[in-house]
């Protein structure tokens, strides 16, 4: 089933990013490197200690700033991340979209983003984190997920490629989020997977729509379960 012309949703996400990223500007970053007190203030981090005066600071998700877990997703480190990121979170987000309707696809893209904070919690999380590349890598997996599915060729499509070169840019570069980017392919395509299966049974399409929203909340609590086991030995 296809809803609207798939771009409402789409549009108000990139539209979050690019305002993020004006504040990142306005609070000291630069176009090609991001970073400024809105970094620091709201990028993803399990734990981590900033000098405030001559006091130092415990920071981070195990210091119950769950917010990160968001808001980290929209921001990034330079215009150049910010422009690759939302080229892709368009070409496969309206597709998405008007597919699942602009509700279900907020949720997928919610999913997509807490797995993807999920994987950096678990391989990295003392790392002050940003960009939407997980919930992008996210949208990658439920695509790839659904042509398979509906007998159509990744490779034909071009996705299998996509997804094949993103891996690879992310294992052959320094500085790149690991975690991030698995942990978002592997939840979109689950949550993908399951929502296909659902409508397949021909089960009410709100059961989609909540396995997204459970789906989501699941993986932000085992983030902020992992930012803790993490920051336990470190406190002692």
């Amino acid at each position: 089933m296809r809803h609207d012309d798939g771009r409402s949703a789409t549009t108000a996400i990139i539209g979050l990013n690019v305002a993020a990223f004006l504040a990142t500007l306005v609070s000291g970053g630069s176009l090609a490197g991001g970073g400024g007190n809105a970094t620091i203030d709201f990028g993803l981090l399990g734990y981590g200690r900033v000098r405030d005066g001559f006091t130092i600071v415990h920071i981070g998700i195990a210091e119950g700033e769950w917010w990160r877990l968001a808001t980290g997703a929209f921001l990034h480190g330079g215009l150049l991340h910010l422009v690759f990121n939302m080229f892709l979170a368009w070409m496969l987000g309206h597709q998405l979209e008007r597919l699942h309707g602009p509700g279900r696809f907020v949720g997928l893209y919610a999913a997509s983003l807490a797995a993807g904070s999920l994987g950096v919690m678990l391989l990295d999380p003392l790392a002050l984190t940003v960009g939407a590349s997980g919930a992008v890598f996210g949208l990658m997996g439920a695509t790839l997920v659904h042509q398979l599915r509906r007998g159509i060729n990744p490779w034909s499509s071009g996705v299998g490629g996509l997804v094949v070169i993103n891996l690879v840019f992310t294992v052959s570069r320094p500085g790149i989020s690991l975690g991030g980017h698995v942990g978002g392919l592997i939840g979109g395509a689950v949550v993908a997977w399951m929502i296909d299966e659902a409508d397949r049974r021909r089960a009410p399409r709100s059961v989609g729509s909540a396995l997204t929203v459970v789906s989501a909340v699941v993986f932000a609590a085992a983030a902020v379960w992992a930012a803790g086991s993490w920051a336990d030995p470190l406190l002692g």
